[in-house]
Order: C-alpha cells, then sequence, then structure tokens
C-alpha cells in the first residue's frame, strides 16, 4: 500500500476509475439493479438498453432532461471500453448480437459501496469462532502424530458425551437473538460473496482464451510447438489453487442430497422471528441456484476453450483450409496490431454481412392470377357514414414484454406454470395474448408441456363475457 502502487491503481484499475467516475451513481446504481440483483450474466444489448432507458427516463424525471444526455446504447458502448473496463462486451457462439457481462472489477467497487450503508445489526461473535475454527482445522489437518490426533478426537468425544447427557437431562441452551443475527450476516456476506468469486474466475479463463486465440493467429511455428505451450498453460490454470478449489466446492455443491439439505436449512432459518427482524434478502432462499447458475458459465466458458482446441487438432480440416487460415491469421495479425489505436472513422464497408444463397429449386413456380368476375350491377352513391373503428382496433402482441413477465415470475423460483405466471399479470388481450405465451413456451429448449396434467385458465373478452380454457401444463423454467 505504497504511494507508488496506489496512483497506479488510480490511474489503471477499473474499479478506482469506477468510484471516481463523473456519472458514478448511475452506473454503479443500474449495474447492480441490471446484473447483481438478478444474478444475471450475459445479457443481450436488446435487453440491456431497454433496461437502461428505462433507467435514464426515470432519474430525467427527477433530475431534468440535461441531466443524462447521451443515448442508452452510448451510455453502455461507452462503459465497455478499455478505458472503462466495467462491462465486458462480447459475442457468444451461434449470434450476430453483442451481449454485455459485469466485470469482476466493477462488481468489487459495487458491493464494496453497498457495505458503506449503515447496517442495522454489527455482531463480531461469529467471526471470532470462524477464526478459532479456522486455526482448528488448519492445525488439525497438519498435525502428523497420530497420537496427538487421537488426544484431540477423544477430547471432541468427551466433549459431545456431555452435551448429550445434558440434552438427555432436559437442558436445552437455545442460541440468542444477538447471536443469531450475527451469524445470519456472517452467512448471508459469504454467500454472496461466493457470486463475485465465480464472476472472478470466468474472467480468468476468459483471460486464458483470449491469450490462446492471440498466440495462435501470431503463431509461426509447428503444431506440436503450439499446443504443448497451450495445453501448458491450461493444466496449470486447471491445477492451480483456484482450479481445485473451485472443483472441490463444484463437486461438494453437485450433490443432490447437499442441495436439499441447504434448502431445508434455509428455509427453517428464514422462519426464525430474530432473521425477519433483520428483512433480509429474499433472494438468499435460492442463494445455492444461483452458485448452479454461475458454475455452469465457468464450465462453458471451459468447454468452449476445450473446443477451440479440439478443431485446432483437427488434421485434415487444417490441410484443407491452410490457405483461408494464413488469410484470416492475417487479418487477425494486422487488428492485433491496431488493437489499442483503432482507426478513428470508417475505413471499409460490405453491402451485407453474410451473403444471401437463393436455389434455382427454391423459387416458386408461376402460378397466374385468378380472373376477376365483374357484375354489372348499378353503382349507387353512398349516402350514410361507415364506422372505420375496426382499422384502429387492431392490437399488437409484445413477445418481449412476455419474456419479461416470464423472467420476473423465476426471480425467486425455480419454475412456474403459466397458470401462475398469469395469477401476476393478467391476460390484457385475450387469446391472442395467450398463445403468444404458447409460443414462447415452443420456443424455449427449457419450457416443458405435460400431457399427463392439465391446467385451467381463465380470462374476460373485449365484451366483458368470461372466457375459460384447459390445455396441457406448461412449465417455464429458469
Amino acid at each position: 500500500m505504497d504511494f507508488t502502487s496506489l496512483e497506479a491503481l488510480r490511474q489503471k484499475h477499473p474499479a478506482w476509475r469506477l468510484l471516481a467516475a463523473d456519472h458514478a451513481p448511475l452506473i454503479a446504481s443500474f449495474l447492480h439493479q441490471g446484473f447483481l440483483e438478478a444474478n444475471a450474466r450475459a445479457l443481450p444489448q436488446r435487453e440491456l438498453v431497454l433496461k437502461l432507458e428505462d433507467h435514464l427516463h426515470t432519474l430525467r424525471e427527477k433530475l431534468g432532461a440535461e441531466s443524462f444526455p447521451r443515448t442508452a446504447a452510448a451510455y453502455l458502448d461507452d462503459w465497455a471500453e478499455d478505458g472503462r473496463g466495467w462491462l465486458r462486451k462480447f459475442y457468444p457462439p451461434d449470434t450476430d448480437e453483442p451481449h454485455f457481462d459485469l466485470t469482476p472489477s466493477a462488481e468489487r467497487a459495487i458491493r464494496w459501496l453497498s457495505q458503506l450503508t449503515e447496517r442495522s445489526f454489527v455482531g463480531t461473535e461469529s467471526r471470532l469462532r470462524t477464526v478459532f475454527n479456522l486455526l482448528e482445522q488448519m492445525t488439525e489437518g497438519t498435525e502428523a502424530d497420530p497420537h496427538a490426533r487421537l488426544a484431540e478426537l477423544e477430547r471432541r468425544k468427551a466433549e459431545i458425551e456431555a452435551e448429550i447427557a445434558h440434552v438427555r437431562a432436559g437442558n436445552l441452551e437455545l442460541m440468542d437473538e444477538a447471536s443469531l443475527k450475527d451469524r445470519f450476516q456472517q452467512m448471508a456476506d459469504t454467500a454472496l460473496g461466493l457470486l463475485s468469486d465465480f464472476r472472478e474466475l470466468e474472467h480468468r479463463f476468459h483471460e486464458l482464451d483470449r491469450a490462446v486465440r492471440e498466440r495462435i493467429a501470431t503463431w509461426e511455428g509447428t503444431q506440436g510447438e503450439l499446443l504443448e505451450q497451450v495445453l501448458g498453460e491450461h493444466d496449470v490454470i486447471s491445477g492451480s489453487d483456484q482450479g481445485r478449489s473451485f472443483r472441490a466446492f463444484w463437486d461438494f455443491l453437485m450433490s443432490p442430497a447437499r442441495q436439499e439439505e441447504l434448502t431445508n436449512k434455509l428455509e427453517r432459518v428464514f422462519t426464525l422471528p430474530a432473521v425477519k427482524a433483520l428483512q433480509p434478502d429474499p433472494r438468499l432462499l435460492r442463494i445455492h441456484f444461483d452458485w448452479l447458475e454461475t458454475g455452469e458459465h465457468t464450465q462453458r466458458t471451459v468447454a468452449r476453450l476445450s473446443e477451440q482446441l479440439r478443431r485446432y487438432l483437427d488434421d485434415r480440416a487444417w490441410l484443407e483450409n491452410r490457405r483461408i487460415m494464413q488469410l484470416l491469421r492475417g487479418v487477425e495479425q494486422h487488428a492485433l496490431a491496431v488493437r489499442n489505436q483503432p482507426p478513428g472513422r470508417a475505413f471499409m464497408e460490405i453491402d451485407e454481412p453474410s451473403p444471401s444463397v437463393e436455389l434455382p429449386l427454391e423459387r416458386p413456380l408461376f402460378s397466374p392470377p385468378p380472373r376477376l368476375r365483374m357484375s354489372a350491377a348499378e353503382v349507387l352513391e353512398a349516402n350514410e357514414d361507415v364506422p372505420a373503428d375496426a382499422l384502429f382496433a387492431q392490437t399488437h402482441i409484445d413477445k418481449e414484454r412476455l419474456r419479461e413477465n416470464i423472467r420476473h415470475a423465476l426471480q425467486t423460483r425455480e419454475h412456474v406454470s403459466l397458470a401462475e405466471v398469469l395469477t401476476e399479470t393478467p391476460l390484457q388481450y385475450g387469446l391472442a395474448e395467450l398463445v403468444a405465451y404458447l409460443d414462447l413456451a415452443a420456443d424455449d429448449r427449457r419450457a416443458l408441456f405435460e400431457d399427463s396434467r392439465t391446467q385451467s385458465l381463465t380470462w374476460t373478452d373485449a365484451r366483458g363475457l368470461a372466457r375459460r380454457i384447459t390445455l396441457p401444463l406448461v412449465l417455464f423454467h429458469r
């Protein structure tokens, strides 16, 4: 913590730049609401722009229209630049829409800001006990003398037997309210901190993936030499202390028995009066499912890296596409050369991002237009007005709003039925909106149609009549 190190952090670290930014309250509040509160990862640009526009609209009504003059898309691109480093902008596989994810540095700054607010209760007993327990585990885990290990086990056995006898005698020592609040706050801080650790670990694997791509693009040696270095670095990451700790944590969490045990204990703790007085975050009831979701992101990152290496190992594809690979490498080398100094204006134009293919057999056959028969009836002059209300009574079903209703219902549950979604947000446009929900479920790979079970849905149509339909059970999953 010397002056030189702190000065370098102030100039280069994204977390410090976020705290010193002109619009730091806007940035921190939106990123906390959009990513941390919902435990969201890899949000598409269209969805994130809509959320930021709503956020800006609310702030402009309070502070004035000139308080934040730029558009939502411009703010997102600015926050994702290398000079900011608060968002990571990337293109997932099989999609041409950019996605955004929160960087570990920005998350660290936002969580530090959240700790500045005054807490209703500050306890120290549980932290002291944690220190003693950790020291005890380390001393016992490194004790090489079997006699000393047996003596310690006998001491603990005597304490347990004494406690059993104490309980059998009818003497129960319950934890007081202060101790409960102390331990619950420490549990909540640790549980939320694990989500930050997952994001930082995933960021490290992304950096490894980027380094591998750069090395492949600029490599001039043989395949064997390159693979030896790349696989060696991958083994170092997987075999590091962080890699081994992550595997142990993942194996422990993937146990169904452990998941059920966590669920039962969390539900029981949340019913305690002392915990209810703290008004805890309800997301903590499902924190272990958030761990699973963030862990899957990390696993998919490692899987993508392995897939890139597998493609490189395909000798036949390498030989057939060698000339294409040379051209691509030339483009990648030029891109890496100007990465830190990109051109300031447009330097190339293309007609379309991808070529269009039209096969002859896909062209439809010519069909002659039907011949219209004209009647010789007398044309009468119109003498009455025809109401044109039907032309303006057309409705548009916004599927993005329906997706938002489903995501909102899944924030506190692992799965939700279509009937539960409609209970929270009733149908506004009747059968047309219901069909749109079924269309979303058909396109969602995580949605499930159970033909063996049914559900009944009701709504009121435009004429005020009650309608009811019975259809197979539709379940949306996170």
